[in-house]
């Protein structure tokens, strides 16, 4: 797996988002504004939940914003052997059962799935639980985090 290619794809993914939410907030405010939804009593509310969803979506495009800058600012480096986990590392994890799942530590977009290479990676990002695990780690550690209550135990398997 390469991760320029990946960062690239994280990259094209993060600004397509960043233009849906953009849409989805000019779609949004339209709405709230139009001359239609102006409130014709104290009950009629489609005006003000239409003004809280304009709000909830320029959110959303300032969430995307930080992510694609953050991602952006990020320069893929080689990881190299006895080095510590850091931003920008692609981690292989490993279950006593043998499943493998591929972590990307990122700057943001937290939860991002993105098929890569015949699998799927996952951005994870410092402030997560599995992330401030990774942070810092090496080749060959043992973490364990919980999970809706329960533990799951991972041995850090392979670093890119």
């Amino acid at each position: 797996m390469d991760k320029a290619s990946l960062l690239a794809d994280i990259l094209t993914a993060l600004a397509t988002a960043q233009t849906q939410a953009l849409n989805a907030a000019a779609e949004a405010h339209e709405t709230a504004t139009h001359t239609e939804n102006v409130a014709e009593n104290k009950y009629d509310t489609l005006g003000l939940e239409a003004a809280y969803l304009a709000h909830g979506q320029s959110q959303r495009v300032l969430t995307c914003s930080t992510d694609l800058k953050a991602f952006e600012s990020l320069r893929p480096t080689p990881w190299k052997t006895g080095d510590a986990i850091d931003l920008g590392a692609l981690i292989c994890l490993r279950t006593d059962e043998a499943a493998a799942r591929w972590l990307y530590l990122g700057p943001g977009a937290g939860g991002l799935k993105m098929p890569f290479g015949g699998t799927e990676v996952i951005v994870v990002t410092p402030a997560a639980p599995l992330g401030q695990q990774l942070l810092g780690r090496y080749l060959g550690d043992d973490i364990s985090i919980m999970v809706a209550g329960k533990q799951q135990d991972y041995t850090i398997k392979e670093v890119r």
